[in-house]
């Protein structure tokens, strides 16, 4: 568990806000590049860390991201004209340009230089990478790296991203992703109806060996990025399950794939303190996706959930409790939600509110993932108050590992078997 005050403190996120400074010293993915296909296209609303900002690429193609009012009279910007490389508001014609500048006040008298003092209350600098459009939200002065994740640097072709908005705190969504011991449970498919039957497959070939040992033990390892974290189950043939999620900071989760599989990667970035934007990504380094896998993830299976016809909300949602039948519940899957992230929605998003209160858990030993991680988060934040910046920010190529799913001989530590799988090739 932790205190009301370590989880106040990794939950917030706002600016001025301990870890809302953290996230602001990254490079963060904020929208699809799909959102802002052309120059002078139409804007874009968007909210990240607690701001309301607007996005548009001007006419040269440009990108920025502004705060939503205006200046002059606080008027949103989102109703503004997107012309002649600058962003004019509607109400009465102020007009600015990617780097916050007021570029003309036409109700001003000629010759009035006022303009020349006038700012963007904010305005972020952007880049167009990976199929995703990136902010960075942080002082001038530190200056980040970009995270050279794979996905990231393979062709289009390669590669499928998913965007959603999901309900609940950044952090509650996340710390799934690298809690092992719940895939044996939430994600399970029933051979018969009794527990210990299940079968999970996770996009490759069927693995036992979840549902056979359910309380892996843990091998976890500080990083230049991030957390390393390697789950260890026993099989009923004497040989070793790894699976070994990566914890990529602030907030990127690689999902332990298969070798020769595609690969996975979740992105949290925090929209405000109970609202989440959520990337999901599936690649493969060495060939294009296959017209199956982009159909199955375009239309909803279970990799990734159908949306809402010309939004980002996911068909499965509270709303509806997550479209749960009950009937398959009794007979097909262990939840009878159909997607995966539905799943993992469905037990997240609500965890006694949009913000958990973790001073009222009680941790076990397959928790340690959990437990480092948020050691890693809290030390982060900690440091950068006493003014001290985040390494991993500078770093931009220790981004380039990945997860691992493997069956070794008995006693074969992933370590000694499978390192060179863990490496970008890319």
């Amino acid at each position: 568990m932790l205190s009301i005050e370590d989880n106040k403190l990794m939950t917030e996120t706002d600016a001025g806000a301990p870890m809302g400074e953290l996230f602001r010293r990254f490079w963060l993915p904020a929208l699809m590049a799909e959102e802002l296909p052309s120059p002078d296209c139409t804007p874009v609303r968007l909210t990240i860390l607690g701001e309301r900002l607007i996005a548009f690429k001007d006419s040269s193609g440009r990108i920025g991201f502004l705060d939503q009012r205006c200046p002059h009279r606080l008027s949103s910007l989102f109703y503004g004209r997107n012309e002649n490389d600058g962003l004019r508001c509607v109400y009465h014609g102020w007009k600015f340009n990617v780097d916050g500048n007021c570029i003309d006040i036409p109700n001003s008298p000629e010759g009035d230089t006022y303009k020349d003092k006038v700012q963007a209350f904010s305005a972020y600098p952007a880049i167009e990478r990976g199929g995703l459009i990136w902010i960075y939200m942080g002082p001038k002065s530190s200056n980040p790296a970009f995270p050279e994740m794979e996905w990231a640097r393979v062709p289009d072709s390669h590669r499928y991203i998913s965007k959603m908005f999901i309900d609940g705190n950044y952090l509650q969504t996340a710390e799934g992703d690298i809690d092992s011991s719940h895939v044996g449970f939430l994600h399970s498919r029933l051979n018969t109806a009794t527990i210990g039957s299940n079968s999970i497959q996770l996009g490759g070939v069927p693995r036992p060996q979840l549902t056979e040992d359910r309380a892996p033990t843990w091998t976890i390892t500080d990083t230049e990025y991030g957390v390393m974290l390697a789950a260890h189950r026993d099989t009923s043939e004497g040989e070793n399950y790894w699976r070994v999620n990566q914890w990529l900071m602030p907030s990127y989760t690689m999902i332990a794939s298969q070798v020769g599989q595609t690969l996975q990667c979740n992105v949290r970035v925090p929209m405000d303190d109970e609202h989440t934007l959520y990337f999901r990504i599936k690649w493969h380094p060495d060939r294009p996706l296959t017209d199956t896998e982009v159909n199955e993830y375009e239309n909803g299976g279970v990799i990734f959930p159908e949306l809402i016809p010309g939004t980002y909300l996911p068909k499965e949602n509270a709303s509806n409790d997550y479209l749960i039948d009950r009937a398959a519940q009794k007979m097909a899957t262990f939840t009878g939600i159909k997607s995966i992230p539905a799943q993992d929605f469905a037990v997240q998003s609500d965890m006694g509110g949009p913000i958990m209160d973790r001073s009222q858990e009680h941790l076990v030993s397959s928790d340690q993932a959990i437990i480092r991680v948020r050691k890693r988060l809290l030390d982060a934040a900690r440091e950068l108050q006493e003014g001290n910046e985040p390494q991993e920010a500078m770093n931009g190529e220790a981004y380039r590992v990945r997860s691992l799913d493997i069956v070794l001989p008995a006693k074969t530590t992933f370590e000694a078997g499978a390192t060179e799988h863990l490496a970008s090739k890319v």
